[in-house]
């Protein structure tokens, strides 16, 4: 069991896959899932263990290792909120994995959705 906020948690996953760009090591657990049939989506708790970072890792990067772990498309991954622990190297977050894209259209907020798309992309929105 771990303890997470007070809670006791039974951690459902752990994912091992680390990432190396540089010395950039990053393991993802899937704390918990919980699909919500009213928005046909499911809901995810989630750590990242960031130890040679250097600082919490991006939104994009941790949307990639949830979409592999869910074996699902990067498109239809949210991460709602992402914040590290303070004094660790441990990052807890908050995902939606959708059913379906126009679902997750429909009911992700807007700034959410800008957070969670690539900088290139988001430059070419302001410009237009």
């Amino acid at each position: 069991m771990k303890y997470i906020k007070h809670r006791k948690v039974k951690v459902i996953d752990i994912c091992e896959h680390q990432q190396r760009r540089g010395r950039m090591t990053m393991k993802v657990k899937i704390v918990s899932k919980k699909y919500n049939p009213l928005f046909k989506r499911k809901e995810i708790a989630f750590e990242v263990e960031h130890t040679d970072t250097g600082g919490t890792p991006p939104r994009l990067e941790v949307r990639k290792e949830l979409a592999s772990k869910l074996k699902t498309s990067l498109d239809l991954v949210y991460v709602k909120k992402l914040e590290t622990k303070t004094g660790t190297m441990i990052a807890v977050g908050e995902a939606n994995a959708y059913d379906a894209i126009e679902q997750a259209k429909l009911l992700e907020p807007k700034h959410i959705v800008i957070r969670n798309t690539p900088p290139e992309k988001t430059e070419k929105k302001e410009e237009e």
